[in-house]
């Protein structure tokens, strides 16, 4: 359902894998429907933080620069220029230029002059310099779709214009399918039924509307947009559509681009104007020139040819927004059978038609890294009418922006709070949020502690949201005893008489160990690829207790639930509980005059006791790599618990530390963070998690035969633990790696290590040049960071202070 560039590329790409039992319908007159496809600007910039997006922006322009339609060509490559006018966007552009090349894509970061020898018509006398992509270019998304609908035809794909999509069958509660739930039989359009086992939402603007006719809600805001073309300017040439590279100049939320005698001025610097999806009559609105008029006068400002012209014409144009920014797409899990391939641009559009094409083909995408595109992401809260506009709104505002990694979400806050949060604000907790969390990065009330604990500063970039407090709560957990709130990582509940067949089949690891064991295990694919790390207790026979990532876990686990015979239930409970870490080598000290109950819980066990008057589940695990205990209660004891922790701590020198703290110390003990470490894009002999894989134990789990021939194969690539020497070099993540003058690969998470002494980067390299002693840089904006590939992990390798 959609014909624009999103659904003619999966129509065409589901027919060249030899789907041809196809059926694309639109409510438009084709090739030009008249969604977002139909007045798509077209600009193609391929440089992402996301190395997902830009590969899907890459396979957009190979594909599409090899197709014409009807003697047009599909793709027309200029190049691209991002224009610096303030040493701000200058370091920008660097930054973007470490994006670009750690994910493969050929830049060139431009002084003054060669960016004005690039484009012509900038005003050199505002440019400082320029970010260069000679791959990017403009598609014309019309004779994109005609093109690839054309190629679906030819195999068999019927198309259907002119149809309105009214409604989905599903099955009745009757005739559920097996695996639990409701599944799409048909598309109703004005025209008749079309039978149909899959159903695929290419709708965009649309796409909420026809998700809600089976009760599926997608996170997405149509968004107003302006567009405004020049009167004809007497430098550009009337018989070619484009000369020059197009231009961005994100400090003045600004885009443009030649069409022949004009240029054509997008301008994100108005306010955010939503459209309910129920209202659109079409997608084009009409032009407001007021919100337009600082647009034009920023592009007046860059290009003095723009001064002596005014606009001829415009129009609002609707796109599609969520709330990362990413796209919708997989099978949405509460039906059976519908799928959405959705917030799509032009951009990503022929990358994003192959990886829904082989991800329904072959189950999962094997192009395509997909884990932070997936549908099914998002928590119940992120669902909420009020949070998905307001934070597409903000997306809409902040889409040019210069965000540090760790900038917080303004608007909404606070969403969600532990129950230790007035504690918190108590000592003085500087806030960052997370998973819709308010989460301590440090806390003022530790600033004495400078006294005692020399910290290096960082250079400007990383010393955002930092202070030395930071690393004297790293410093102080490892001499002492510190308190964490780790209630916002996710935990799920697991019973009933399937919960352990369910698990075996599942995970990596053995996990029906005797009741009171916890095991650090993985979720595959079938592939051998890892869909998450879990840590799984069991607290009864049926009843175990899962540290999970993300929602996707939950999707996951409650797929494959209802392919097992017995029951089993699975539930959310990370709202319903809180948790708090003790750790630091006095932490059994302090927690023996509060319960005699931990004295003889040895590493990874775990057992029920009361702290206080609060119950609580207590397993043996540090994240931090210190002894110490992972205390879990309901949320109505959270108070009671930590007020019974910190009576208890003053005579053990005990502090809370925050978040900041947590990860450095996390870096120094090696372990994953999924999502940022490690993505289902690799396995678990690369991402040197072989140990949490049981092949030995005679059971077979998802993923089993394929791992067997990764292992004979040995890995390709590993991640590796760089060191830093210099205190001032902590880079972020997502940095390039280099060996000599080429790029090698890339940083995933970083820090600096207070404790080890040095910056810590973990980086994806060949598994050649991942060997210990090995020199390497880091790109880091426009300089060359110094780095060595280390033993990791770094701190207590023998693991005597974990299991003291």
């Amino acid at each position: 359902m959609g014909a624009g560039v999103v659904g003619a590329a999966l129509a065409d790409e589901l027919s060249v894998r030899g789907w041809t039992d196809v059926t694309v319908v639109d409510q438009g007159a084709l090739p030009r429907p008249g969604g977002s496809s139909s007045h798509a600007p077209g600009l193609v910039f391929q440089v992402n933080s996301v190395k997902t997006m830009a590969r899907l922006a890459r396979y957009t322009v190979e594909k599409l620069g090899a197709m014409s339609h009807e003697g047009r060509p599909c793709f027309t490559r200029t190049g691209s220029l991002e224009v610096a006018t303030t040493s701000e966007r200058l370091a920008e552009l660097h930054r973007r230029h470490g994006w670009a090349t750690s994910w493969g894509l050929l830049s060139h970061v431009l002084d003054a002059t060669e960016t004005v020898d690039k484009h012509d018509l900038l005003d050199p006398s505002v440019v400082l310099g320029g970010l260069y992509v000679p791959s990017d270019g403009l598609v014309h998304a019309v004779d994109a779709v005609g093109a690839q609908l054309d190629r679906a035809r030819r195999r068999g794909v019927r198309v259907l214009d002119r149809h309105r999509v009214l409604d989905i069958r599903t099955t009745t509660d009757s005739d559920l399918g097996a695996n639990g739930r409701p599944r799409v039989t048909a598309v109703v359009t004005d025209q008749g039924d079309l039978p149909a086992d899959i159903v695929v939402c290419a709708a965009g603007i649309w796409g909420p509307i026809i998700a809600g006719m089976v009760g599926v809600t997608l996170p997405l805001t149509p968004l107003a947009h302006q567009l405004a073309w020049s009167t004809p300017l007497p430098a550009l040439d009337p018989t070619s559509e484009a000369t020059r590279p197009i231009l961005r100049h994100q400090g003045a939320d600004l885009y443009l681009r030649e069409r022949f005698d004009r240029l054509g001025v997008g301008y994100y610097g108005h306010d955010p104007i939503p459209v309910a999806p129920e209202d659109i009559e079409g997608s084009e609105l009409d032009f407001t020139p007021d919100d337009f008029a600082p647009g034009w006068a920023g592009a007046q400002a860059l290009i003095p040819a723009l001064r002596d012209a005014r606009v001829a014409e415009g129009i609002n144009g609707l796109f599609s927004f969520t709330p990362d920014n990413l796209p919708l797409l997989g099978e949405a899990r509460g039906v059976a059978g519908f799928w959405v391939a959705e917030a799509v641009w032009v951009t990503h559009s022929a990358g994003v038609g192959r990886a829904v094409a082989e991800w329904l083909v072959e189950g999962r995408s094997e192009s395509f890294a997909l884990h932070e595109c997936d549908v099914n992401r998002f928590e119940p809260y992120q669902l909420g009418p009020v949070y998905i506009e307001t934070k597409n709104k903000r997306n809409y505002v902040e889409v040019y922006d210069v965000l540090h990694p760790l900038d917080p979400m303004v608007e909404l806050r606070p969403m969600r709070t532990s129950p230790f949060h007035p504690r918190h604000q108590e000592l003085g907790g500087y806030f960052l949020e997370a998973g819709g969390y308010e989460r301590p990065q440090w806390f003022e009330a530790n600033a004495g502690l400078l006294g005692r604990y020399a910290v290096p500063v960082p250079n400007d970039w990383a010393a955002r949201h930092w202070s030395p407090i930071v690393g004297a709560e790293a410093l102080h957990t490892r001499s002492a005893v510190a308190f964490y709130d780790m209630t916002p990582l996710r935990r799920l509940e697991i019973t009933g008489p399937g919960a352990t067949t369910l698990l075996r089949w599942l995970t990596t690891g053995t996990v029906d160990k005797a009741v009171g064991s916890v095991t650090y295990t993985l979720l595959l694919d079938a592939d051998g690829r890892i869909r998450s790390d879990v840590t799984v207790a069991r607290l009864g026979a049926d009843h175990y207790q899962i540290g999970v990532n993300s929602h996707l876990d939950l999707d996951w686990l409650t797929r494959h639930a209802d392919a097992v015979a017995a029951p089993v239930h699975i539930a959310e409970i990370t709202g319903a509980t809180c948790c708090v870490g003790v750790w630091g080598p006095r932490a059994r000290d302090l927690l023996r005059e509060l319960t005699p109950d931990l004295a003889g819980l040895r590493y990874f066990q775990g057992r029920r006791t009361h702290i206080g008057a609060a119950p609580v589940t207590a397993l043996r695990l540090s994240y931090v790599g210190e002894l110490g205990y992972e205390l879990y209660t309901t949320a109505d004891h959270g108070l009671a618990l930590w007020d019974a922790l910190w009576a208890a701590g003053r005579d053990h020198d005990a502090i809370a530390a925050g978040r900041g703290a947590f990860t450095s110390l996390r870096l120094e003990k090696g372990y994953r963070a999924y999502g940022l470490d490690m993505t289902d894009e690799h396995d678990p002999y690369e991402a040197g998690l072989d140990f949490a894989v049981k092949l030995d134990d005679g059971r077979e789990f998802v993923g089993r035969d394929a791992l067997l021939l990764r292992a004979a194969a040995g890995p390709g690539r590993r991640l590796a633990c760089l060191t830093i020497d210099n205190p001032v070099d902590v880079v972020m993540g997502r940095e390039p790696v280099y060996d000599g003058t080429g790029c090698v690969g890339y940083v995933t998470s970083a820090g600096y290590g207070y404790t080890v002494g040095k910056g810590i980067a973990y980086a994806w390299l060949p598994a050649a040049l991942a060997v210990p002693g090995r020199e390497v840089q880091i790109g880091y904006f426009d300089e060359r960071v110094d780095a060595v590939v280390a033993n990791a992990p770094l701190f207590d390798p023998a693991m005597t202070r974990l299991r003291a």
